[in-house]
């Protein structure tokens, strides 16, 4: 068995991730659901992740491809990869699951998985969040957390430039 054989396990498809979503659910098991580029992890993102995850039973992160995330920060961006910023989210304990998507937002992904708890932080207004209103007419909840102040990655890049 390869050493990441753990981490790799968790970097879900759609139709493999539906299905395990549903199971969990089906168990009576709360699925909680974000997303994000998560492009250089940092406290502000484990903290987030953290936070997410105890508001259920499973975390799903839905993960910005490279596209997608040059589309929206520019054509520095990302600065690793879709498959190491994938294998690093799901390297950490609380994530359950992981999967990419190349779509401006998760709506459609959100619609696919029907997540319980939908979780950003709360720079956003929870009225505001995508797929809020996928979720709460399914029963679930929208929640929004309390990120760590001074932790961004566009502050990380800015810091490095400087050095």
């Amino acid at each position: 068995m390869e050493a990441n054989a753990g981490t790799a396990d968790k970097i879900k498809a759609l139709d493999e991730l539906r299905t395990t979503v549903a199971e969990w659910q089906s168990a009576g098991e709360q699925v909680v659901f974000t997303n994000g580029c998560f492009d250089i992890l940092h406290l502000g993102h484990i903290d987030y992740l953290e936070k997410a995850r105890g508001l259920g039973d499973h975390l799903v992160v839905g993960l910005n491809t490279d596209g997608s995330v040059r589309k929206f920060k520019g054509k520095d961006r990302p600065v690793n990869a879709e498959e190491p910023r994938a294998r690093m989210l799901a390297a950490l304990a609380f994530v359950d699951a992981v999967i990419l998507f190349a779509e401006d937002t998760p709506y459609a992904l959100i619609r696919e998985l029907k997540p319980d708890i939908l979780v950003k932080g709360n720079d956003y207004l929870a009225e505001n969040i995508v797929g809020a209103d996928i979720v709460i007419a399914n029963g679930g909840k929208v929640e929004t957390v309390e990120l760590v102040q001074g932790y961004s990655t566009s502050g990380i890049i800015d810091k490095i430039k400087n050095l």
